[in-house]
Order: C-alpha cells, then sequence, then structure tokens
C-alpha cells in the first residue's frame, strides 16, 4: 500500500490531492486548491500537503511518495517531479476512463493530448504563451468587462450576434476587444465570440494531433467555462467531426492526480528494484 501526494503547480493556482494506492485499486482521499493571487507557490504547495494531509487524517511519516508537477520542480520537500503532459493525460484517464483525449486548457496555453486507455501520451500539441486562447487572457478581459470568471460561461451562451476575435496574439486581441467594447458591441456577443475563436483553435490542435473520434476530456482552469464547452461542441459541429467534447467537476485536479499515481507507480518501481538487490 503506497499513500502518495501529487502537487501541480499552475500560473494560476496550487492544486493537491493524496491517494492511497494498493495494486490496482486507487483510492483518492483528499484535495485542496488554492489561487495564487500574488502569494508564493512554493508557500501554498507546502499548506496544500498539509491540508490534504489533515483532510485525510493522514500522518506526515505515512506517506511514501510527494510529486509535483506544473511549475514545482523547486519544490523543496518533493520526492520527485513529473512533466505535465504526461500528468495531465494519466490524470485524466483517471476522471474518465474513456477518454482517449485530453484537452488541457490552462492560464499561459492550451494543448491536445492523445491518449491510450492506460494514459499514455501517443501525440500532443499545445498553442504558444503569447495566444489568444489561455486562460489568463479571458480573466484580463473579463476584468475589463467588469464581469467575474463565473460569469463568463453563462454570460457567453446568452449571446445573440458573436463578434469574434481575429487576433491571435493575446495583445492584439486586446486590443480588439477594447475597440468591440468602443462600438457598443454587448459584453455577450464579445465573451462569445472570443469563446468561438479559442474553440476554433482547440478544434484544430485536436484535428493535427490526430484525435479524429471518440471522447476528450478537457481539464486545466477553463475545463468548467461551460461558455467554452459549448462553443469548442458548436466548432466540432460545424467540422462534423466525431468527438464528444466532455469536462468533470474535478477537472481542475487532473495535473495534480496524474502526479500521484505516477508517484505511487515510481515508488512501486523503486521498491521492486531494491527488493532484487538485498535478495
Amino acid at each position: 500500500m503506497t499513500y502518495s501526494i501529487g502537487i501541480d503547480i499552475g500560473s494560476g493556482a496550487v492544486k493537491s490531492v493524496l491517494f492511497k494506492v494498493d495494486g490496482d485499486r486507487q483510492e483518492w482521499l483528499a484535495k485542496r486548491v488554492e489561487r495564487i493571487r500574488r502569494r508564493d507557490p512554493m508557500q501554498l504547495a507546502e499548506e496544500g500537503r498539509d491540508g490534504v494531509l489533515a483532510d485525510a487524517g493522514i500522518d506526515p511519516g505515512q506517506v511514501d511518495y510527494i510529486a509535483t508537477t506544473g511549475e514545482g520542480e523547486n519544490v523543496k520537500f518533493a520526492t520527485g517531479h513529473f512533466y505535465s503532459m504526461t500528468t495531465h493525460a494519466r490524470g485524466g484517464v483517471f476522471l474518465h476512463p474513456g477518454a482517449r483525449a485530453i484537452v488541457d486548457i490552462g492560464a499561459l496555453n492550451g494543448r491536445a493530448i492523445y491518449v491510450d486507455e492506460r494514459g499514455k501520451v501517443l501525440a500532443y500539441k499545445m498553442t504558444s504563451q503569447c495566444a489568444s486562447g489561455s486562460g489568463q487572457f479571458l480573466e484580463n478581459i473579463a476584468r475589463y468587462l467588469g464581469v467575474a470568471v463565473e460569469e463568463i460561461g453563462p454570460l457567453s451562451q446568452r449571446s445573440q450576434n458573436p463578434e469574434k476575435v481575429s487576433s491571435i496574439c493575446a495583445v492584439l486581441a486586446e486590443t480588439d476587444v477594447i475597440n468591440m467594447v468602443s462600438r457598443s458591441i454587448a459584453p455577450t456577443d464579445i465573451l462569445k465570440g472570443i469563446h468561438l475563436s479559442m474553440a476554433s483553435r482547440i478544434v484544430k490542435l485536436l484535428k493535427v494531433t490526430g484525435i479524429k473520434e471518440g471522447t476528450a476530456l478537457m481539464t486545466g482552469g477553463l475545463a468548467l467555462d461551460s461558455g467554452l464547452l459549448a462553443a469548442i461542441r458548436e466548432e466540432i459541429a460545424n467540422e462534423k467531426a466525431n468527438v464528444d467534447v466532455v469536462n468533470h467537476p474535478d477537472s481542475i485536479y487532473a495535473g495534480a492526480i496524474g502526479a500521484a499515481l505516477w508517484g505511487a507507480f515510481r515508488h512501486g518501481k523503486l521498491a521492486g528494484l531494491q527488493e532484487q538487490a538485498i535478495a
């Protein structure tokens, strides 16, 4: 039996999870998420570790592996670090075992990951950090429009005449939005236009990654944006693609989940090698 903690440090939030793994049994014991908001991510990682242990009633000495991912390679108390592509893939398949693609949309970029049934990465494509298809860009626009982040999705879905953002670069796209506001275009139409522009790029990523059918799970900070999900489904219908894009209430934890599960796997492998060496 292995107790493993996964910590995913993103650009906008720190996610922490605790798992108990016994053979093929994987039990999710606790979870924590903290928005960074100018705070120290390393301190939040420590608080996340302590928080999930307290929530599950597990003593720190019982933990076998602490795995980080995302921007967590400098966490001093971690046992090991895993690349975020592999952790999102593994965590996504844990959340939705039928998924064969992961659409991860974080604060700075988006990516499409083609996976097998075990969560192994087969292929992937990602946007540049300059792209206007990220969570940070959408948050900046919401702030400019005076809209709360949680209102973005519902407002977008009320749009009657969406105004698409033409610029790929986030800086130029923000200028486009300022021009739209000066032309008295409704916030609902601006947000839906942004969602459609983001959706168009995401669907292109899915195509060039070779994902032509099956289920794609959204992960990352924008996974629960209902307006973005609706726009992606709209773009997929226009492209006549046979891909069903879905989300999960715990999609934001995919990276942390994958880190914890890969950490438990690595711990088991190392323990096995040590036993062989002793024998």
